[in-house]
């Protein structure tokens, strides 16, 4: 079994994305705005002239790059004809790298081991105090974080991968749905409109526990609009182009829905239709398996495998490991042991797993 894209590299450094945006000829527009934990340059880009101000940062976790690469195509389309009217009615202050030591490691943690998504009281980190100062500064009418997720997540209780989730955060402990959480749903409702005909039924919404820690709960507590963006896994696609394109679409679809003034022609009663995430998902299910449970051959047959990247060389790996027995689950990639030449002759221990390191070891995933 081989798995599409399984070796395309989802690595992107600060010095890959300043070459990146050179490419795009991007770069006269790009300022340093501060610096990280190591010293790396944080950049920034401004552009427009409109009243409503949108903040939006990405790679706050460092081995999240797919948003970044949206936000790129998305200064590339402002470039545009087609932006003219968004410009008219937005000024931007876009960061596409907030942990580039993170990103250089290929770690969700910045270089001190901190989650900057979990900073926003404490404030120990240059890089959650860099956006804290450049929010409090820049004003912002709203702002978009934008985040990777696993492909553990399904759209609702099903087996479609949610390749892109939304949330309007939380303001409070009561999930107040406050003046400015509601925007940010309407918002989010209206790139679920726009996505359905793209992914019908593959657009996810995060839980909305309330962490003041975390930077879109912190910005909606004080009153700004906050959409958080996670993209997700599309079948087949592990080099996240399907939610890149996501992501991309969302963000002009909002930023119009702001430039002309369209953002009440939507309901915070359809936000909560946005069907849940939920952890359904695991990349690789082996079914039919030969196994005992308690000495005895077992009517279980499923094992769940997931995938750990790991940075080697400048390159990321996917790693399978044992995840899961659980039959609740259900498998992005499914392989039938019995027409596997390796697998159909080993026998399972569903109580201590015996066999399964050697089983997985003869996984041969990579296209």
């Amino acid at each position: 079994m081989k798995i599409k894209d399984l070796n395309q590299n989802r690595l992107l450094t600060p010095s890959m994305l300043y070459k990146y945006i050179d490419g795009k000829d991007l770069l006269s527009n790009l300022k340093i705005l501060g610096t990280s934990a190591e010293a790396r340059p944080i950049y920034g880009y401004r552009v427009g002239k409109g009243a409503n101000k949108i903040l939006v940062w990405s790679q706050m976790h460092g081995n999240e790059s797919t948003t970044t690469k949206a936000l790129i195509d998305f200064w590339s389309f402002l470039k545009t004809d087609q932006a003219e009217e968004i410009l008219k009615g937005c000024t931007f202050l876009m960061i596409p790298q907030l942990n580039p030591d993170g990103s250089e490691a290929y770690t969700r943690l910045n270089a001190n081991g901190v989650d900057l998504n979990r900073d926003f009281i404490d404030l120990s980190q240059p890089e959650s105090r860099l956006l804290r100062e450049i929010y409090d500064d820049f004003k912002p009418s709203y702002c978009f974080n934008l985040h990777g997720q696993r492909t553990i997540f399904s759209a609702g209780n099903t087996s479609i991968p949610a390749t892109i989730s939304f949330l309007a955060p939380s303001a409070d402990l009561e999930r107040s749905i406050t003046p400015a959480r509601a925007l940010a749903m309407k918002l989010i409702v209206a790139a679920n409109n726009k996505l359905q005909s793209f992914l019908p039924n593959a657009v996810g919404r995060y839980d909305d526990g309330f962490n003041i820690n975390c930077a879109g709960d912190y910005f909606t507590a004080q009153g700004t609009p906050t959409v958080l963006f996670e993209a997700g896994h599309y079948p087949q696609d592990y080099n996240r182009k399907t939610s890149r394109k996501a992501v991309f679409d969302a963000l002009i679809e909002m930023c119009e829905v702001i430039s002309f003034n369209k953002i009440n022609s939507f309901s915070v009663h359809d936000y909560p239709k946005i069907p849940e995430n939920q952890k359904n998902l695991r990349d690789i299910e082996i079914y039919n398996l030969k196994g005992t449970s308690n000495g005895i051959l077992s009517n279980k047959n499923k094992v769940f495998v997931q995938f750990k990247e790991e940075l080697k060389d400048g390159v990321i790996f996917w790693s399978p490991y044992f995840d899961s027995l659980n039959e609740e689950h259900e498998g992005l990639n499914k392989i039938n042991a019995l027409n596997h030449t390796d697998l159909k002759n080993i026998l399972v221990d569903f109580d201590t797993i015996k066999n399964l390191t050697k089983m997985i070891s003869l996984l041969s995933l990579h296209e």
